[in-house]
């Protein structure tokens, strides 16, 4: 039913996707993105039209564990009503995770202080079936123990301009505080995770594609060092965008309970 009201309520999201049929997370007017689907699935809910706005925006085929998108509505509807109501309009490769209400000027991209990438490869002479626009396959043996002195250089807080694409705004700084940057494997699987308080567009699949030429032997760690003195958008080769999530976006305070349980959960976001 349509609310005759002002719009008077903010909605953060958290929401996970599987980016593989998506040309990215922000709104297109020529291609299936996931903000398009979102704000479709709002208006069927709400019958209001709402502009989403994201936390960050992912490129095509980049999917997501723990997005966060915010709306506002006129809407009463309770917490978990909202978030099943959305989820029952949501294609299958989008899905609400948790909702909750916060302050009217929450801003989840500008107010976020935090965001975990992980990338995922899978290093095996078989390429995989199952979830395989779920990770990158790579049949040569890559050395974990290599790249992960490698990845260490890129720690901290540098301008990295030769590891980013073109930005919106040509003006805007490419300084960005790398926090953490590790290689893990399982069995057959390599992992990357990186932690910033920000990322350029393609930076982390720049710095996971370079690192694969450290495990492959065709670069030095010392080498993949220097790449970040180079000219903007030098370093690579780019990662295919298929392996790569965001898994998280943090705040000055807990956004979602831990979990991420369906519904309104505690007290507005300070």
């Amino acid at each position: 039913m349509r609310e005759d009201r002002e719009p008077s309520r903010r909605i953060a999201l958290l929401l996970e996707y599987e980016g593989t049929r998506y040309a990215g997370s922000q709104f297109q007017t020529n291609a299936p993105t996931v903000q398009s689907e979102l704000e479709a699935a709002v208006t069927k809910t709400t019958g209001e039209q709402a502009r989403a706005s994201f936390a960050g925006r992912t490129d095509a085929g980049v999917h997501a564990l723990g997005q966060v998108a915010a709306f506002t509505t006129a809407s009463a509807l309770p917490g978990e009503t909202l978030v099943d109501a959305l989820n029952a309009w949501l294609p299958r490769d989008i899905a609400v995770r948790a909702a909750r209400e916060v302050q009217a000027g929450f801003d989840p991209r500008r107010q976020a202080v935090r965001r975990r990438y992980r990338y995922v490869v899978e290093n095996r002479r078989a390429r995989p079936v199952l979830g395989r626009e779920l990770c990158w396959h790579l049949s040569r043996p890559l050395d974990v123990e290599d790249m992960a002195q490698a990845a260490a250089a890129l720690a901290g807080e540098h301008d990295f301009a030769a590891f980013g694409g073109p930005l919106e705004h040509p003006q805007t700084t490419t300084v960005r505080r790398v926090e953490g940057f590790t290689v893990a494997s399982a069995d057959t699987r390599v992992v990357f995770e990186v932690v910033a308080n920000a990322f350029l567009p393609h930076q982390v699949r720049r710095m996971v594609g370079a690192l694969v030429q450290v495990g492959l032997g065709k670069m030095t760690a010392v080498d993949y060092g220097r790449l970040i003195e180079g000219p903007p958008s030098s370093a690579g080769p780019s990662a295919p965008a298929r392996g790569l999530f965001l898994v998280e976006v943090e705040y000055p305070h807990a956004l979602f309970t831990s979990g991420a349980p369906a519904g309104l959960d505690g007290p507005a976001y300070q």
